[in-house]
């Protein structure tokens, strides 16, 4: 409308979370809990709960590519999230979009497999995640499992080996990596945003609760909500990172579920 100031818009284009703890559940309460209006493709329905996945039904590409032209075509996106995509002809529909409708501020988180060790992307989908949506993304935010997985390598055992493997990641033409620590030891969770050009070392408490369902998924939505606000992607990662230990600090105020449950997404309002 005249006279009104622009919305912020994001995308989540992920899996369903049945239980509502991960995936498009867990970006669209992001986005909502920072200011952000969200919007979804549904890549993926899976039937899981706190205790693990179930079943997992792949939405077909056609559909898929459907939605994105549904939405691109009308709203004003200021921002792309990318989670759960399942095969690589999901990928393929899903980078050829983004370059038809030149979305440029895309977080890739790429979703392997889930905290209960079920597998969520088919092997030979990870060669087309590499080749196809890596050079796409403004960030890619794996954790320790996922980037040794797009590398084919060990998983990195300090801080210096999760630089080389930023680097080997932006040699595949990703523009940014932040490589999450979540998965190490310690008393801090230390994560490490990577670029061409500079290193940026984040520290946050590593809290202890079992809590921690959607934590990637959360995280790297929250960095795609800084995104669609205009801000810079450093700055869009401190938020983030700050957002994510909060919401992780406050889990243990829901009782959900008998297995992990989830972060406390709105641990600002209730």
């Amino acid at each position: 409308m005249k006279g009104t100031t622009a919305t912020p818009i994001a995308v989540t284009i992920a899996g369903s979370d049945s239980s509502g703890g991960a995936g498009i559940q867990a970006d669209l309460k992001t986005f909502s809990a920072l200011g952000v209006y969200g919007a979804s493709v549904i890549a993926a329905l899976t039937a899981q709960n706190t205790k693990g996945v179930i079943a997992v039904h792949q939405v077909p590409p056609a559909f898929v590519t459907a939605q994105m032209d549904a939405v691109f075509s009308d709203l004003a996106v200021g921002a792309v999230k990318i989670g759960m995509l399942g095969n690589a002809d999901i990928i393929t529909a899903v980078a050829a979009r983004l370059e038809r409708h030149k979305q440029m501020k895309v977080v890739l988180d790429p979703v392997m497999v889930a905290t209960s060790g079920r597998r969520l992307l088919a092997p030979d989908a990870i060669a087309a995640l590499r080749k196809q949506l890596l050079p796409r993304a403004l960030v890619v935010t794996p954790n320790l499992p996922e980037a040794a997985a797009l590398l084919d390598t060990p998983e990195a055992a300090d801080e210096n080996e999760m630089r080389r493997q930023a680097d080997r990641l932006i040699a595949l033409g990703v523009h940014a990596v932040l490589m999450k620590g979540g998965h190490g030891g310690g008393a801090e969770s230390i994560d490490v945003l990577v670029t061409a050009t500079a290193t940026t070392r984040l520290v946050g408490e590593r809290i202890k609760t079992r809590n921690t369902h959607g934590t990637g998924c959360t995280l790297s939505a929250a960095i795609a909500a800084g995104l669609a606000r205009g801000r810079e992607l450093t700055e869009a990662v401190r938020d983030a990172k700050e957002y994510i230990t909060s919401a992780i600090a406050a889990a243990d105020r829901l009782a959900i579920g008998n297995g992990p449950g989830p972060v406390h997404h709105f641990f600002r309002w209730w």
